[in-house]
């Protein structure tokens, strides 16, 4: 208990706090409801939960061998969310040209260009793997401990978003809101490259 204690402190702090997940899923909340948020909550987390499986059980190596290659993942996941925060705020507001929710498919590959996934991942495997033990079954119960403690928090961001649904139905509002989220974006993304 005493390891598994900072582990799901560590795996609740990156969950909770503002990235590029939780400024999707507030934004999909927001827009779709929380029915529109849930496939992008269960896409997170498989996406999530794939990738620390893949550190742990040994991509975690392959980066550190080839610095080059996290830079290159790095540079490609903040050119990414450049787009994204250019579709967010360039969004049309309440009509049917509005853009459609992410589905489950795209939130699942998100987090192959998502950094504060990758960092997250990398982070499990490097610090909290034990050492001595079966190593899938350490990499299973780390993924593991990941998802049950991120999709509390997932949900939480996409009820935010759903909480502020009636305050977006003026076209005005929502469009503001569309800005500062994909100014949150570019800001998240700027923040990537440093």
């Amino acid at each position: 208990m005493t390891e598994l204690l900072p582990l799901m402190s560590y795996c609740f702090v990156m969950s909770v706090t503002p990235g590029p997940n939780n400024v999707m899923l507030a934004t999909t909340g927001a827009n779709f409801g929380y029915r529109g948020a849930l496939p992008v909550i269960l896409g997170i987390q498989v996406g999530i939960f794939v990738q620390t499986m893949l550190m742990c059980v040994g991509l975690g190596s392959v980066l550190i061998a080839y610095p080059m290659t996290q830079q290159l993942l790095r540079i490609a996941g903040a050119l990414y969310l450049m787009f994204l925060a250019w579709k967010l705020a360039a969004a049309s507001v309440a009509g049917s040209s509005a853009p459609r929710a992410v589905s489950f498919a795209q939130a699942v590959l998100f987090q192959a260009l998502n950094p504060k996934s990758w960092l997250k991942a990398v982070t499990m495997a490097s610090v909290f793997m034990p050492s001595q033990s079966n190593m899938l079954a350490s990499a299973l119960l780390l993924s593991v401990i990941g998802t049950v403690v991120g999709m509390p928090c997932n949900t939480m961001w996409a009820l935010f978003g759903v909480s502020i649904r009636n305050v977006l139905k003026a076209p005005r509002n929502q469009r503001i809101f569309n800005l500062v989220m994909g100014a949150i974006l570019l800001l998240l993304s700027v923040m990537f490259l440093r």
